[in-house]
């Protein structure tokens, strides 16, 4: 797959280097994820390269409730108004690891890391607050469907777990 590997991101991690092209991932990563975590409203997992501590990438996941109302009919029928996701709150690559691919090999490691989540967990949904309309294609194209009139894009769990051959 690939030498990188996910883990939390914990304080020896080195955020100040992290450049992904994208302002608001790479300001919330510095000034947010620590916290966040602290404060268990999101997980961060970061890669590095092995024996060093300067993060390449990341993903940040927290739990989420998403309502019936604001999902496409067919899906929210039989559900209760409000149904238990996951929120792919962010998920950038460093810009020196741009052009390699990697972007599907890092939320392959975030949908695995929901996956095992959930066995534990009930979650209906995996929902991404897509940043710009570059990050909503690039969730299209493994799987995530828009929702009608927002920026955000989701993907059944059952469909995730079938497609890792859970």
């Amino acid at each position: 797959m690939t030498a990188y590997e996910s883990e939390l991101l914990r304080d020896h991690h080195q955020l100040d280097a992290f450049d992904c092209g994208k302002a608001e991932l790479n300001d919330w990563l510095a000034d947010s994820a620590r916290h966040c975590n602290r404060n268990n409203t999101a997980r961060t997992f970061v890669w590095t390269e092995p024996g060093d501590s300067n993060v390449l990438a990341y993903y940040s996941l927290a739990a989420h409730l998403v309502e019936k109302g604001s999902m496409p009919p067919r899906l929210g029928r039989g559900s209760p108004e409000q149904c238990p996701a996951v929120l792919l709150a962010r998920l950038a690559l460093d810009k020196t690891l741009h052009g390699q691919r990697l972007g599907g090999v890092l939320l392959a490691d975030a949908l695995d890391q929901v996956v095992r989540a959930v066995q534990n967990v009930a979650a209906r949904f995996l929902i991404v607050d897509a940043i710009d309309e570059e990050a909503a294609t690039f969730y299209e194209r493994y799987g995530f469907k828009r929702i009608p009139g927002d920026s955000r894009l989701f993907r059944k769990m059952s469909d995730i777990v079938a497609s890792l051959e859970y």
